[in-house]
């Protein structure tokens, strides 16, 4: 079974370890879930320090409440995604807050698996980890599947609601990583949205040179692209 390694979202404090989707590093590492606090006043970007022409995120607000589109800017093209709300709405709700205080921008799409999934929203260019709030509860037995173009969400392959940040766009049908059973290895990974618009910038994405790049812990950060795929920023969009 082809599978997918997530890179460790961690504390400020802790050094950047690796986790996987299936399967381990070559260390056998684990995404270490944050326990920063949600209301840490010094967690990620603020609005105030976002640029002062970005366009108000809550104005996107008066359209489609289940389902808002956000546009994901990258330095390869843009994608837009459907958010699906009626089946994932705490996923979502996560996923927007830090959309709306600007914590995407400048992260990277740091691991590229050709043919099965890309991965981004955790790390900055320079490999270090981005800040990240307090985990939220997994909604992979929402029914939604985890098909090509959809969007999820990353977490610890030994820890069900670990759910952060770090998300992974598929680059095919992954019955691999949907909901099976209440086990860690089985519960799978929420899918909360779709590509709309943009899916050929996603297989640029995916097409790209990669190579493993050095990690303090020894062990090296996998299908990292050579040249960094940057995301600009995410913002809201109405219809």
């Amino acid at each position: 079974m082809q599978t997918i390694r997530l890179l460790a979202e961690t504390c400020l404090a802790l050094a950047m370890i690796l986790a996987v989707v299936g399967c381990g590093n070559k260390n056998g590492g684990a995404e270490q879930a944050s326990t920063e606090s949600a209301n840490d006043p010094g967690e990620g970007q603020s609005p105030s320090t976002a640029p002062a022409d970005a366009e108000n995120p809550r104005k996107a607000k008066t359209g489609n409440r289940l389902h808002p589109l956000v546009v994901i800017e990258t330095s390869l093209g843009n994608i837009k995604v459907r958010l699906d709300a009626e089946n994932a709405m705490l996923t979502v709700d996560n996923f927007l807050q830090y959309v709306d205080n600007y914590e995407y921008a400048g992260t990277i799409f740091h691991q590229v698996n050709k043919g099965y999934a890309v991965l981004g929203g955790a790390f900055a260019k320079d490999m270090s980890p981005k800040p990240s709030r307090i985990p939220i509860r997994n909604e992979a037995r929402n029914g939604r599947k985890n098909r090509r173009g959809t969007i999820a969400m990353a977490r610890r392959e030994d820890d069900i609601d670990s759910v952060t940040r770090q998300f992974f766009f598929n680059l095919a049908d992954n019955a691999d990583l949907d909901y099976k059973d209440d086990t860690p290895k089985g519960y799978g990974y929420t899918v909360f949205g779709e590509v709309v618009e943009g899916m050929d910038v996603l297989e640029k994405i995916g097409n790209v040179a990669v190579h493993d790049v050095p990690a303090p812990d020894g062990s090296p950060f996998q299908a990292v692209p050579v040249e960094p795929v940057v995301i600009n920023s995410i913002r809201r969009v109405e219809r």
